[in-house]
């Protein structure tokens, strides 16, 4: 069963342009991930979707119901604000029924409802409390817990991770994704967090310049972008992109980048010339482990290393270009290094994604 679907959306402030066109479909039970760099028109999305705004175009679908002209309160949507928003004069208890309160629910169906989310999230010690004696992670908490409490089975939540830090992200995260599972219900969630996206998503949508560019399952995306956008943004560390160019030479089409001149590998494209990105993932780019034969090797000096605990993140120059690769602390086939140092590095030409006017048109081939 379809439970949302967003058909042509539009949205225009003055002359900006924000959202153009947004198709999306979102199944029931789902974990929809919509991932976008700030400014990409997320927020705006989520007001078009819970009726906080109108469209300037298209439809918002429902449960199979169009709601376009409804407002926010008789969509029933559950919805976490990106900002805590909680009222400093209520307890943890009143913060979280607060939307129960205001939809009359009596007040004996309430409080199991309380004590059902915040076991859920695990502030029950809580509730007695005023918002000005929780921590940053406690507030996120209740503001969560106050979005879950609406008698709904579709919950939009806005970014609610943004600002806390790492450590506390994770398990927030690992509390989401339980919440989801366990309540059997569709969740649409803003983010700008790759990591975000590929721990909690059963489908991920990128949205970038007010466009849905690509969507689909988390492992499909990592493993097969179809989009440049996609390739660089939704992974961590961030995927290498370096310029290129296309061109024939004696019937061959050879993608040239600052790295190296190599063949192309894929059906012929419309325009087979001109201005090309490829990318390649860190993971791919091996420092001092053995290479096979017709992959690209060069020297690289070591510019930094962040140490991430079973890994690090380090950052080589090769000739001016500068490329970020991944030493998993468990890797005995690749050599640990120190800043300075002058390495050997290698990447298997299949691994490098050529990008035409952002879209994926081949790959590179291993020189026979």
């Amino acid at each position: 069963m379809i439970a949302v679907e967003l058909q042509n959306l539009a949205k225009r402030y003055g002359r900006k342009q924000v959202l153009k066109d947004v198709s999306l479909t979102v199944e029931s039970g789902d974990f929809m991930v919509v991932f976008g760099l700030p400014a990409s028109g997320k927020s705006v999305l989520v007001r078009l979707l819970t009726g906080l705004e109108a469209p300037d175009q298209g439809r918002v679908i429902l449960r199979g119901a169009d709601v376009s002209k409804l407002s926010a309160g008789e969509r029933n949507i559950g919805y976490v604000p990106q900002s805590f928003a909680l009222y400093p004069h209520f307890t943890v208890r009143q913060n979280i029924s607060y939307p129960l309160d205001l939809a009359r629910v009596p007040k004996a169906e309430i409080e199991p409802e309380v004590q059902r989310v915040a076991g859920l999230l695990g502030i029950q010690d809580l509730l007695d409390r005023k918002p000005d004696q929780l921590s940053g992670g406690q507030k996120q908490r209740v503001a969560i817990a106050r979005g879950l409490i609406k008698r709904t089975d579709i919950y939009v939540l806005d970014d609610p991770l943004v600002g806390l830090d790492f450590k506390l992200r994770e398990r927030l995260i690992d509390d989401l994704k339980r919440t989801q599972e366990l309540l059997k219900v569709t969740f649409i969630y803003t983010t700008s967090d790759a990591v975000e996206s590929l721990m909690l998503a059963s489908k991920i949508a990128v949205l970038d310049a007010g466009e849905i560019v690509e969507c689909g399952a988390p492992e499909a995306l990592y493993a097969n972008p179809q989009r440049v956008q996609t390739m660089h943004h939704v992974a961590f560390p961030q995927a290498n992109l370096t310029p290129g160019m296309l061109r024939q030479q004696s019937g061959e089409l050879l993608v040239e980048t600052p790295l190296a001149c190599m063949k192309f590998d894929g059906e012929r494209p419309e325009k087979p010339f001109g201005d090309v990105q490829v990318g390649v993932r860190p993971e791919h780019i091996r420092i001092g482990a053995p290479s096979a034969d017709g992959w690209l090797t060069h020297q690289a000096k070591v510019l930094l290393r962040e140490d991430l605990g079973g890994e690090e993140i380090v950052y080589l120059d090769v000739n001016g270009v500068v490329l970020t690769t991944v030493l998993r602390s468990d890797d005995q086939t690749q050599q640990h290094v120190e800043i300075d140092q002058v390495v050997r590095i290698s990447i298997p030409p299949q691994q490098m994604v050529v990008f035409q006017e952002g879209r994926r048109i081949g790959v590179c081939k291993v020189s026979e």
